[in-house]
């Protein structure tokens, strides 16, 4: 018998609190109090449609447990920790840039960490085939010693540490398909040999300063960091142009015993925080691809993270065809009912300077790799 996806929540997950605000920004002067973008909506609204359809009863569900303080600060400084914590414990508050702590935050970022740490287990144990877990609050951007953007601690990079201990993983590949750069990620692996990490992002966008094709690590970690930045207005044929002609030559050089994804679907058409236009048709199929390389090379041991993505109603369907995609089966929502409002739009063409940007980085990361030198479509 064939073994299952796995789906990971917990309803505290839905409980962090990043108050009220307008998009990414909190109130004050000209900005009214609005609902945050990063609130529990988008996310609790996946569980909802995968229940709702009963694709859930597809899935085995896993309850996640919560890291412990030891296994935060593999990746996080304890006087970091300690400040998340005291946040926690008293009126909340700014553990860095745009990254927001509630009231009891600490033990929920515990336990979204812990998520990540869970799923690595339930694949890694023979438990489930692969995995998607619906972890908040994200992580892809927190530093070692800061906090930024929504984010609290490097689940994706906890867990690959993780991995590296318990199991004794020597190659890991950690892609991170979020609109926005995964710096706390890079940050953590930029020198580390044994860890392949890969951004596919919007270029320019958040944080400004970091992302580039020209970051590709330093020291025994050189070539090991692959910044993929795409110019706004990418749609689902430039997401698989990248992962066709970037992405799987070096996971095929590379041969990677785990894969991890940083799953943020905010390079949606209707995401508020960026400018792509990736279907939610377009993200089964970016998934149904990294499956596939997962396939080849780690026996499908595939974990997948929740981190970004900022429209309510159109997250969730973003997010079943991912989960689709991993379990190989067709839910009851056949069509994407968004689809009649944007099926004008040119997701599925590659325009030339988007594929002039993706070859840039063939070049660049050809001096590490075995790839074309120049792309051909």
């Amino acid at each position: 018998m064939s073994l299952k996806t796995g789906f990971l929540y917990d309803e505290s997950y839905f409980w962090h609190d990043t108050g009220n605000g307008a998009i990414c920004l909190p109130p004050g002067g000209w900005i009214e109090a609005d609902e945050h973008g990063e609130s529990p909506k988008s996310k609790r609204r996946v569980k909802n449609l995968l229940e709702r359809s009963g694709f859930i009863d597809e899935l085995e569900i896993i309850k996640p447990r919560a890291a412990t303080r030891e296994e935060i600060e593999m990746n996080h400084t304890p006087a970091y920790v300690e400040k998340v914590k005291q946040l926690s414990d008293t009126t909340g508050g700014d553990a860095g840039d745009l990254a927001i702590v509630g009231t009891g935050s600490y033990e929920i970022a515990l336990l979204s960490a812990g998520g990540a740490i869970t799923g690595v287990d339930a694949v890694m144990e023979g438990k489930v085939q692969n995995i998607y877990a619906l972890t908040r609050p994200p992580g892809h951007h927190a530093e070692k010693d800061k906090g930024m953007g929504f984010c609290l601690f490097n689940n994706v990079a906890i867990a690959a540490k993780y991995a590296k201990k318990k199991y004794g993983l020597k190659r890991i590949m950690i892609l991170d398909w979020d609109v926005h750069h995964g710096n706390g990620t890079e940050s953590a692996f930029y020198d580390d040999p044994e860890v392949l990490f890969v951004s596919i992002h919007q270029e320019l966008n958040f944080p400004p300063e970091r992302g580039f094709a020209e970051d590709v690590g330093v020291q025994d970690g050189e070539g090991f960091n692959v910044n993929i930045p795409l110019p706004a207005g990418t749609g689902n044929a430039g997401y698989l142009y990248a992962l066709e002609k970037i992405v799987a030559p070096i996971a095929d050089e590379f041969k990677p015993e785990l894969i991890l994804v940083s799953a943020g679907q905010d390079p949606s058409v209707f995401d508020p925080l960026a400018q792509m236009i990736v279907t939610a048709d377009g993200f089964g199929k970016i998934a149904a691809f990294v499956k596939s390389i997962a396939e080849r090379h780690c026996e499908g041991r595939l974990v997948v993270c929740h981190e970004g993505g900022y429209s309510p109603g159109y997250v969730p369907f973003c997010t079943l065809r991912i989960i689709e995609a991993l379990s190989g089966l067709q839910s009851k929502v056949t069509e994407d009912p968004f689809y009649p409002a944007i099926k004008g739009l040119p997701s599925d063409i590659l325009a030339p300077h988007q594929k002039e940007s993706i070859e840039e980085v063939i070049k660049i990361q050809s001096k590490f790799w075995k790839m074309e030198a120049k792309a051909q479509v």
